[in-house]
């Protein structure tokens, strides 16, 4: 029998990409051609994208492109991006996790933008969250903790007081330096060392405690 991981916190701050949807699919048929496009190999492509933004990932494969470049370059990805919800799922357990935070202090932070996020729920079948944190609410892309933070702040939580659900290396790095413990969700996350793993959503349970805090059952 799997040991269960217990974890208190006042709010939850939750990726999207690998961790509530499952958008692999369209992510690897977009950033494979761009990676054709510019000579490059598109497996070592695929291990730099998750969890960044798509200029982001692009200062680190051309790192002597003007970063006006990739800026427009990522607007274009993240048009078709938008347009191409073709294999978008959502992760196993994520409407049952979803549904069981409402009313309870819980924030996407995700480094899509608005347009994006918000398609990608929809087409996984998912409510948004009230609050959101977004590519256009940030000055830095994950790994950089900014995001967290900020969505720490909206809540009104301290940044010791939140637990990140996050599925990739930047993600997980973004909530350790925000200060704050991380859930591991899907294959790739426990290369990257977070507090707790799961496969997917469908082991993890939320209960709320009368004095504020929520419980999180692990396993």
């Amino acid at each position: 029998m799997t040991a269960t991981t217990v974890l208190t916190a006042r709010a939850l701050l939750l990726d999207m990409d690998g961790t509530l949807v499952n958008s692999d699919a369209v992510v690897e048929r977009i950033w494979r051609r761009w990676a054709d496009r510019h000579g490059l190999d598109g497996d070592e492509v695929m291990k730099v994208v998750p969890g960044r933004q798509g200029h982001a990932s692009m200062a680190l494969l051309l790192p002597h492109r003007p970063a006006e470049q990739n800026l427009a370059d990522n607007a274009r990805l993240l048009a078709a991006e938008t347009s191409d919800m073709d294999g978008v799922v959502a992760v196993p357990g994520a409407p049952q996790f979803l549904a069981s935070l409402r009313g309870l202090p819980h924030a996407l932070v995700t480094s899509a933008d608005v347009g994006l996020s918000t398609a990608r729920m929809a087409a996984a079948g998912l409510p948004l969250p009230d609050v959101r944190i977004t590519a256009e609410s940030v000055g830095a892309s994950k790994p950089d903790p900014e995001g967290f933070l900020k969505g720490a702040a909206e809540l009104g939580v301290a940044p010791a007081d939140c637990v990140v659900f996050e599925d990739s290396g930047a993600g997980i790095a973004a909530g350790r330096a925000a200060g704050m413990r991380v859930v591991g969700v899907g294959p790739r996350a426990g290369t990257f060392r977070p507090d707790v793993v799961v496969p997917d959503l469908t082991q993890v349970r939320v209960e709320a405690a009368g004095d504020g805090t929520i419980s999180l059952y692990i396993g």
